[in-house]
């Protein structure tokens, strides 16, 4: 040390000189990020998922699909040319009527041509023939056949109905002389309802049980996965057969309804409580779950409020890859005979009336119900692949 260096200390027991800034106080001063990068960098787990979703085409048309079923479905009475249970006795099994827009060359507008009856006595069938000359107009946002939307509201105001006198036929008609197309209609929301019921019963219990399995562990955990081993060692269709085949004969459409979307959920929480109990045991230890513990936190505010929100995307993702296999087991177990019964209407119920192949060899358009079934299953499996991926927005 100096003796100028000497001269520059203060004297003994004076404090040391320092500066404070006055300047604010930027925490990101010394981590100038660009507005892209504040913009990624700051995103929530939410904003991530959401654009990493938009990258998978896939996905997002399958979402879009699903949104119009499920509109198509939920405003089925509107949509509908009839109404489920209107018969037309003169018109059983009909082939579907082709709407056209030009007769003989002149734009008429959306019409069909009516049909002709011809009796075979060969070969007992009923054949029908299109009267080319009697072009016959649809109307449009029309009064036809009354009905009761969701059973609350009635009315009777179609998007489109028959010609006057006419009948309008797209899909064709059943052994009844009912509109498949209009049944379609109506059985989705019953098949597509079951879904989401379904879905939501299986969800809680996975969370529940998986949860406390998770968080507590040790011998709770122990009996838990036992019990979750037992029900996924059970063969499902002979036990949804033996449950279904229980319920008596008495009930009502609707208490059978309720029975077959419970029994669907009760089977199907099994995936859901091993993959929330995996997530917690690895975050039951995380040092905000710790402070939790430490401030008083009962496990169920823990369970809901501090683990299970860190894991919902993937809890998101795991429920939407269940909904199709709810809405299988109602589409199996209805044709089967043992599911919803008519009165109701749905997919599984439809396709109950087209077990003979000797009706379906001749009248194929009685298996059109299975086509909603293979795409809104293709559709939920799309989607819950997109969520799979979006639900690790930083892979």
């Amino acid at each position: 040390m100096t003796a100028n260096s000497l001269k520059d200390l203060p004297p003994e027991g004076a404090p040391l000189p320092h500066a404070v800034s006055t300047a604010p106080f930027e925490p990101y001063a010394t981590e100038e990020m660009t507005a892209e990068q504040e913009r990624v960098y700051l995103a929530s787990q939410w904003q991530l998922m959401w654009w990493k979703f938009r990258k998978h085409r896939l996905a997002v048309i399958s979402a879009v699909l699903i949104f119009v079923i499920y509109a198509m479905a939920a405003f089925a009475e509107f949509l509908a040319p009839y109404h489920y249970s209107t018969r037309n006795t003169d018109f059983i099994r009909a082939p579907g009527q082709q709407v056209r827009l030009f007769h003989e060359g002149a734009f008429v507008g959306p019409f069909v041509y009516p049909f002709k009856l011809h009796l075979n006595m060969e070969n007992l069938k009923r054949e029908y023939a299109e009267d080319r000359e009697r072009p016959e107009k649809l109307r449009f946002f029309c009064r036809g056949d009354g009905y009761s939307f969701w059973g609350l509201v009635p009315g009777n105001l179609h998007l489109v109905c028959p010609p006057e006198g006419g009948t309008f036929f797209w899909l064709g008609s059943d052994r009844l002389g009912r509109d498949m197309l209009s049944r379609i209609l109506y059985g989705g929301r019953i098949s597509l309802s079951i879904g989401l019921i379904g879905v939501s019963i299986s969800f809680v219990l996975g969370v529940i049980i998986g949860g406390i399995a998770g968080y507590y562990g040790g011998r709770v955990d122990l009996v838990v996965q036992r019990i979750i081993e037992i029900v996924q060692s059970l063969p499902h269709i002979p036990l949804w057969l033996a449950l279904a085949s229980i319920m008596p004969p008495s009930w009502s459409p609707v208490v059978v309804y309720f029975g077959i979307t419970v029994i669907l959920g009760l089977m199907d929480w099994t995936g859901l409580a091993r993959s929330v109990r995996s997530k917690l045991l690895s975050l039951r230890e995380e040092d905000y779950v710790v402070a939790a513990q430490l401030m008083g936190a009962r496990p169920r505010r823990i369970i809901a409020l501090h683990l299970v929100p860190g894991f919902m995307s993937h809890l998101i993702a795991s429920a939407t890859i269940t909904i199709p296999r709810t809405i299988l087991g109602e589409t199996a177990l209805s044709f089967l005979g043992l599911g919803l019964r008519p009165p109701i209407t749905s997919w599984g119920v439809m396709l109950n009336e087209a077990q003979n192949i000797n009706v379906v060899a001749l009248y194929p358009w009685l298996l059109y119900p299975v086509i909603p079934v293979i795409v809104i299953i293709l559709a939920f499996n799309f989607l819950g692949d997109g969520l799979r991926d979006a639900a690790d927005p930083y892979r």
